[in-house]
This record gives C-alpha cells, structure tokens and sequence, in this order.
C-alpha cells in the first residue's frame, strides 16, 4: 500500500510545481549587471553586495542568473518539506498543521528550569563531558512546574501532528548543518513544548528533524560535528527516513521524491529557458 494517496500526490504536485514557478518568475526578471567595459562596472553600486567583477568577467550574465537562482532555490526548498510533511501526515493521523502555536500560562520557576537545562546542557558539551540525557531535561522541567508564579509563554512548531493513539508530536524541520546557536535554540524550543502541553515522552514527543541525511542512507553515516555535540543526538535528532517514516510510514520517503522527481522532470526545461533565455 502506498503511503502517498493519489489525491494527495496531485496536491503535492501541484504545489511544487507553483513553487518553482513564483521562484523563476521572481529570478527571471532579475537584472545582473554585465560587464561590457570593466571600468563601467567597477563603477557601478549594489546596496546589497552583489557586485563580482571577477565572475561577470568570465561568466555569461545567463550563467550566473542561473547560480543565485541555484543558492536561492536552495534556501526557500526548506519551506516545500513542511508543507508535504503536513499533507503526507493528513492521511496518516488524526491531525497535522504547520505553525501549529502552542501557549499557556506556566510558572516562572519552569520557565527559569529550561534555561537551567541548557547552560547544563552547553557546559558539558564545551567540556566534552557526558551530557545530559534528552528525557532527564524533560522531567527536571516538568517538575519545576508551580502552580503560583505564573507567566503566559507560546511557542510555534513548525510542523505538528497528533497520531490516532492520542500522542502529540511536534516538529523543527531544519537545516542539516547547524550551528552551535541553532542547536542550543532548538532544544530550548524542544523543552517549551513538553513544558507547555505538561506531557512528557511517550505521550508528547518532541524532534529536531533533518528532511534528508545529506552524508548517506544510515544514521551512523551522519558526520556532521556540532550537531551531534550541541543536541542530544540520538533522543532528539531524527533525520531522512526516520522523519519520514513517522510521517507516513515506510515507503513515504522515496514516494516523496519520486513526486520531486517528477516535478522537476516536467519543469526543467521550463527554469533553463525562462533563466538563461527569458522565454
């Protein structure tokens, strides 16, 4: 059986065909500065740092068009992940929405807990020392929860589903290499959920999530340093087919990029002309 629906892989496709379309359309009209005569270029001005004198020496106007759109298509992708995860997610549990905010009135000494947590949590890794475990920060949080002392705090997560079972699952999809800032951020948002719904693992379960694996098919392949020291890696840190598979199951990874595969099969073409020729 499939994890993707028919109905949901014509939404799916439709979507992403969309997507490239406003981002070509955004690129195609974009003016790169030529240089015809290098002393007219070296006067020109660019109030957002884009001026290479060196590649539009060498490079085609077309070509280099064609490579910011390349570094633009790359960081807008990110959005595309969500936004299937949450359809793919539809077919296979009660609910799933994206930005899903998540709020509620908790005690300052919680919210203080958290903070606590994450020095704790920073500290030993600086020191290369054994870290604390990802469930361990979730309980000392919970119980600083007061009844008195109270503040309302909300958190938004990028993506949320709640299974069938009744478990609450809630989502940062991010890059696959952070930063040391990023990770910390991250498991501060990870921590606010389980404070906020008052759930602790398995109940409410909490993940940063990488849409792909970009050093190989297995967990172990993953090599990328400060995010395996900066997070509770192995609680906390689901990546390629484990994000996918709690999505949809098992097959939903490659049916997802069979869709992708698709799209840019019939798009492709498309994005060369209208980049390099403005067709």
């Amino acid at each position: 059986m499939s994890a993707i629906s028919s109905t949901t892989r014509v939404i799916i496709k439709a979507y992403l065909e969309v997507f490239i379309e406003n981002l070509v359309n955004e690129y195609r009209g974009r003016l790169i500065p030529k240089l015809d005569i290098p002393a007219a270029y070296l006067s020109c001005k660019s109030s957002k740092g884009q001026l290479k004198p060196f590649q539009a020496a060498i490079m085609p106007s077309e070509l280099l068009r064609i490579n910011e759109f390349e570094r633009g298509f790359s960081s807008s992708l990110g959005t595309t992940y969500e936004e299937c995860a949450k359809l793919i997610a539809l077919e296979h549990h009660q609910e799933a929405s994206r930005s899903y905010e998540i709020s509620g009135e908790v005690s300052i000494e919680a919210v203080n807990e958290i903070e606590r947590q994450i020095a704790l949590f920073e500290q030993s890794a600086d020191k290369n020392a054994t870290k604390p475990g990802f469930e361990g920060m979730i309980e000392a949080v919970l119980e600083a929860q007061q009844t008195n002392h109270l503040v309302r705090r909300s958190v938004k997560a990028d993506l949320y589903v709640l299974s069938h079972d009744g478990r609450k699952f809630f989502f940062e999809i991010k890059g696959s290499k952070p930063n040391k800032g990023q990770c910390l951020e991250v498991i501060q948002r990870l921590l606010r959920y389980h404070l906020l719904c008052g759930l602790s693992r398995p109940d409410a379960q909490s993940y940063y999530a990488m849409a792909y694996n970009p050093y190989g098919p297995n967990r172990s392949d993953y090599k990328w340093s400060v995010a395996r020291k900066y997070t509770p890696f192995e609680q906390a840190v689901i990546m390629g087919h484990e994000f996918w598979n709690i999505i949809g199951g098992e097959t939903a990874y490659e049916e997802l990029l069979d869709i992708y595969q698709e799209v840019g099969r019939e798009k492709g073409k498309h994005m060369l002309d209208a980049l390099a020729f403005g067709f």
